[in-house]
């Protein structure tokens, strides 16, 4: 592991936090001399245009109909007639020019961020390689990622025990593991899906056994927050012979244990839908509109730590926050690490084109999202049973639903050298760029955002 040093951290994120506010300022200077007295207006024209996108875009999600076309009509025609705004008002090498300054600055404001990166938290310790390692892979996970890898030949080869599930779906994964670990495994792995993973996960954590994660579901998420190579299942595998432990956590609800994410309400519901797995986007088009007019009868409650959530159309609960929270979360954000010992938080309450723009320009600002992170979380309703998304698979469960973590009671076993392993992956706000530009706090204040 790479020693971390302070100052030489310093050193070098100081110059990208001065060059992010350089640019920042730059895209100011442009709106003002090159946009002259039209400056305004090309930040006015810009925000509402986002504004107009992001009601389109609810409009499209939430009616059916001529409403969803005239929804589509605005998220499309929102930055095209800003677009063309600008064209006419001769502000659009004003606009393209903030723009790319504006880039410019973010990207350098992550920079900085990047040199900040500590190893604090998933700090990976020597282990010695396994003598009896059960892999437990699922042919059909990620489209035949098995054999498309020959993830078994070569596991075979590595000199690991190879469990091939029933392709038919009826194999119990849980007495799989359980069996053999009774036969005398040192190691259990999987090569499947995050719902497997999460399964298979509990008995390693249950038998304080290793727990190998092979990337060969279909979005993998668990492996990208461990730094696996996704695109490769097969890397996956160097952890057998090449590897080291991260000693992470593990979620539960209602004692079924999650590695990544608990969905409840309008996601869970879509979920649920068995055409949902042939035609996701179609199924959840079809049947948003519907179960968001539900939800704002009938929502969700949450006890989020000692904080009561009221009203929540959806919830997402995740085993540790994610780095871009919101609606991202769980899709495209990122878990920086998996050992915190919190449970992310994600409300959700979005009921007209207002408090979409508001959600779109805000984002946890805003009235219609809520983000947070506790220890523990429970969630009732209404109904004497609610649906629930754990890891992408559909169950009902009895209200009230209670989510736990438990800190680092995962030992994970991951191949020394994966593309995606990092520091801490800590988000800088503004004010402590400018604050690391011009040294104005001091050193250890900075390093701890």
């Amino acid at each position: 592991m790479a020693f971390f040093s302070p100052d030489a951290a310093l050193s070098r994120a100081r110059p990208q936090a001065r060059l992010a506010l350089f640019c920042l300022l730059g895209a100011v200077v442009v709106l003002l001399t090159v946009g002259g007295s039209g400056g305004l207006l090309v930040l006015f024209v810009g925000v509402a245009g986002v504004a107009v996108m992001a009601a389109g875009t609810w409009w499209v999600i939430a009616h059916h109909g001529a409403v969803r076309v005239v929804g589509g009509l605005l998220a499309l025609g929102g930055p095209a007639a800003v677009i063309v705004l600008y064209a006419r008002a001769d502000l659009l090498p004003a606009a393209l020019g903030a723009l790319v300054l504006l880039a410019a600055a973010a990207a350098s404001a992550r920079a900085a961020a990047r040199s900040l990166d500590r190893p604090a938290g998933m700090q990976a310790v020597a282990c010695a390689a396994p003598r009896h390692a059960v892999l437990i892979m699922n042919p059909k996970s990620g489209g035949g990622k098995v054999a498309r890898f020959r993830l078994a030949e070569k596991a075979r080869e590595m000199g690991a025990e190879v469990v091939l599930l029933d392709t038919s779906g009826h194999s119990d994964v849980t007495q799989i593991a359980r069996a053999a670990v009774a036969q005398g495994a040192d190691l259990l792995g999987v090569a499947g899906g995050d719902g497997t993973q999460a399964l298979v996960a509990q008995v390693a954590a249950e038998n304080s056994l290793p727990f190998l994660v092979i990337s060969a579901g279909t979005r993998n998420h668990f492996a990208m927050d461990l730094g696996l190579d996704r695109e490769d299942p097969a890397a996956c595998l160097d952890g057998l012979t090449d590897g080291e432990e991260l000693n992470v956590d593990l979620g539960a609800v209602d004692g079924r244990p999650f590695v990544n994410t608990v969905s409840f309400g309008v996601y869970a519901d879509v979920v649920q839908r068995p055409e949902y797995r042939d035609s996701k986007a179609g199924t959840a088009l079809d049947a948003l509109p519907g179960l968001l007019l539900a939800y704002a009868g009938e929502p969700l409650e949450a006890r989020v730590g000692d904080v009561r959530l009221d009203a929540q159309q959806a919830l997402l609960v995740s085993n540790n926050p994610y780095s871009v929270p919101g609606l991202a979360a769980g899709t495209g954000g990122r878990r920086p690490r998996l050992d915190g010992g919190r449970l992310g938080v994600v409300g959700v309450r979005v009921t007209s084109a207002a408090q979409a723009a508001g959600v779109a320009l805000r984002g946890p600002a805003s009235v219609g999202l809520k983000v947070m992170d506790a220890g523990q979380v429970t969630v009732t309703a209404q109904a004497p049973s609610i649906a629930v998304g754990v890891d992408g698979e559909a169950l009902s469960l009895p209200t009230p639903v209670t989510c736990t973590i438990s800190p680092r009671a995962l030992r994970v076993r991951v191949p020394r050298k994966r593309p995606g392993s990092g520091g801490s992956g800590q988000a800088l706000s503004w004010r402590t760029i400018f604050s690391l530009a011009f040294g104005r706090r001091r050193q250890t204040e900075i390093l701890q955002g």
